[in-house]
């Protein structure tokens, strides 16, 4: 099995580098929030093994029942607890999408099934995903936002999924880590998790910029796969200063992440129209990110030039030449086009 390389590794080699292959807030996380990590590093004892105070903060803030709730370390951590209690023989899975889904199923050995995604439609999912759901089929395994395109799926299609879905006696999985970096309502799904079928995975790593803290939980209504995937792996999934920093960021700052929206869209735009201008072609993104197509070589151009990026290649459906930027600070947007300008242009 093919090793997931992930963003983020500034470590080694790329010690040092402007790190633009990682998808975050770009406004971070609040101080306060920082302050109870910190808090609760001198905490002594073990953590709460169930998130007591995490999945109460959650359930009020996402408006669904406590026993929804489950929490992890991140939710490569859940995706894992659910496909090996899940177990699926068979699944879906977009191409290109994030690869934890791929690694978690060929783990148990399932036949995973690509609809793959065109570029000349932008990437945006359509009804082909809709007629692949068939019997047989055990797991369609979505990405909404999608990963690394930044797109949408259309809420009606989403919906039509979904019955699809019940309709075949399909488990539906959707990642929604970056969906409150979006403009789609923030409860999207969660008023169908009592009818069954569907499982939520949601992440404060993304949306409160705290991924070194590996935070992140899912909601679903069925309540014996939850056991399930609490019992299967280590017992105490989430540390202290994780749990005192995600209480206090979802009952503190529950609405931080929409009131950056309106910055992360200005400065989104305004990076796609950088990058096109240098005669890039690049995905229209709904999130904190972007997908473009360059030179094969540009990604070890922009290191060598102490920028590191997310190639691409390793995503299926993609292949050499793509890559994929996370928005940071305006200045720092500047500079990546800066050394894109004097690497396509020689300015």
């Amino acid at each position: 099995m093919e090793r997931i390389v992930h963003g983020g590794d500034v470590y080694g080699g790329n010690a040092g580098l402007l790190d633009f292959s990682v998808c975050l807030n770009p406004a971070g996380a609040p101080k306060a929030v920082l302050r109870a990590a910190q808090e609760g590093v001198l905490r002594q004892g073990y953590p709460d093994p169930q998130c007591r105070g995490l999945v109460r903060a959650a359930a009020q803030r996402d408006g669904v029942e406590e026993s929804m709730v489950l929490w992890g370390n991140g939710c490569a951590d859940l995706i894992d607890r659910f496909v090996l209690s899940l177990r699926p023989k068979k699944a879906i899975l977009l191409a290109p999408t994030f690869g934890e889904y791929r690694r978690a199923l060929e783990g148990v050995d399932c036949q995973i099934e690509e609809v793959h995604l065109s570029r000349e439609n932008r990437f945006v999912p359509d009804e082909a995903l809709l007629e692949a759901i068939v019997p047989g089929v055990e797991l369609v395994f979505l990405c909404d936002p999608n990963n690394p395109t930044g797109r949408l799926m259309e809420e009606a299609l989403l919906y039509q999924i979904l019955a699809r879905c019940r309709q075949v006696g399909v488990m539906l999985a959707v990642d929604q880590c970056f969906l409150e970096l979006t403009a789609a309502r923030p409860d999207r799904l969660t008023d169908q998790l009592a009818r069954g079928n569907l499982i939520l995975f949601r992440a404060l790593t993304k949306s409160y910029a705290l991924a070194g803290l590996r935070l992140g939980y899912c909601l679903c209504g069925d309540r014996v796969l939850l056991e399930q995937m609490a019992h299967i792996l280590q017992p105490w999934p989430v540390s202290i200063p994780a749990q005192m920093a995600g209480e206090c960021a979802l009952q503190s700052f529950p609405y931080w992440p929409f009131e950056q929206f309106a910055m992360i869209e200005q400065e989104r735009e305004k990076l796609k129209a950088a990058l096109e201008e240098l005669g890039l072609w690049v995905c229209p993104s709904e999130s904190c990110f972007l997908l473009f197509r360059g030179p094969e070589d540009l990604g070890r151009r922009l290191r060598e030039n102490g920028i590191l990026v997310r190639d691409c290649a390793n995503y299926a459906g993609l292949g050499p030449g793509w890559y994929r930027v996370g928005l940071r600070t305006p200045e720092e947007n500047g500079r990546l086009i800066a050394a894109l300008s004097a690497l396509l242009r020689g300015e």
